[in-house]
């Protein structure tokens, strides 16, 4: 295997541009409050995961993944892929409206959570501050149905525009519904419980310390980057001053993580691309 391979995007990618934002943990949460959305999407998350009981590791290997097939070589983002897919091929669930029994791998709920995904990271990113052209925004959903690949997904039937990612959401708007999952699922995510070492204040009777605000102030701030029909959904406001507020919140939320060292925020695999990218550039000078 090239050590220097540099997998699916590599550092003149939109891609690597987006993604080396931290801002994104924002995003992250803002997808999940869309996907619940989706009430075959949330049946099947609700009967094949343990969710409730480990959500911080099921958020670890959900980040991991998609580091993966962003920052990993591309037969690291290829192996990832093919565990996934693996793992979706033998999982079933019932529709709770129907009572019918569904794949979880459906081309439509897979391209759902995709579109959801990579349609959250751009937009909290660039919300957030980070400059893009159209053209930029274009060329990320593009590059994007490579990792739509990897789950299974045609890529020509993901949206690779930002026009058509406004009109697939504008298609499957008739599907979403408020369910009392969503709305539990909505709840859980807005004040899950903390990690062992960070709940333990709340153990001493210290129930809102600041780790707990602190999370309080990104789930209020992916929730309220929600498009204003999904707040709606969700029985928020879908005022302009509260996209404003949100705006306002991301971008500073974002000055706070620029003064973060950066190997605090980058894990080894964002470490091991860069790395991989600098050899690869220093071997294409010295050529």
């Amino acid at each position: 295997m090239d050590s220097d391979d540099l997998g699916l995007f590599g550092p003149g990618s939109v891609t690597w541009k987006v993604h080396d934002e931290p801002i994104l943990i924002v995003a992250g949460l803002r997808s999940l409050f869309l996907q619940a959305l989706h009430p075959r999407a949330m049946a099947g998350v609700a009967q094949n995961s343990n969710y409730r009981t480990d959500a911080w590791g099921r958020l670890l290997r959900t980040a991991t993944y998609v580091a993966t097939t962003v920052y990993g070589t591309t037969a690291e983002a290829e192996a990832a892929g093919a565990r996934l897919r693996r793992l979706h091929d033998r999982l079933r669930a019932t529709d709770t409206l129907t009572g019918t029994e569904f794949r979880i791998d459906e081309p439509d709920l897979l391209r759902w959570v995709h579109v959801t995904e990579v349609e959250s990271f751009l937009s909290t990113a660039r919300r957030a501050g980070l400059p893009l052209s159209d053209d930029e925004v274009d060329g990320y959903y593009t590059e994007q149905r490579r990792a739509a690949a990897l789950v299974g997904l045609d890529p020509a039937t993901v949206p690779g525009t930002a026009a058509e990612v406004a009109d697939y959401y504008e298609a499957v708007r008739p599907q979403l519904r408020m369910t009392r999952e969503a709305a539990e699922t909505a709840v859980f995510l807005t004040a899950p419980p903390l990690p062992w070492k960070l709940s333990l204040p709340v153990r001493l009777g210290l129930t809102l310390g600041p780790p707990r605000w602190a999370y309080l102030g990104i789930a209020g701030t992916a929730f309220a980057l929600l498009p204003t029909w999904a707040r709606r959904m969700y029985g928020g406001l879908g005022l302009p001053t509260t996209a404003l507020s949100a705006d306002l919140s991301v971008r500073a939320l974002r000055l706070a993580l620029a003064a973060v060292p950066r190997r605090y925020l980058e894990g080894p695999l964002i470490q091991a691309a860069k790395e991989r990218a600098a050899r690869h550039a220093t071997a294409s000078l010295a050529g």
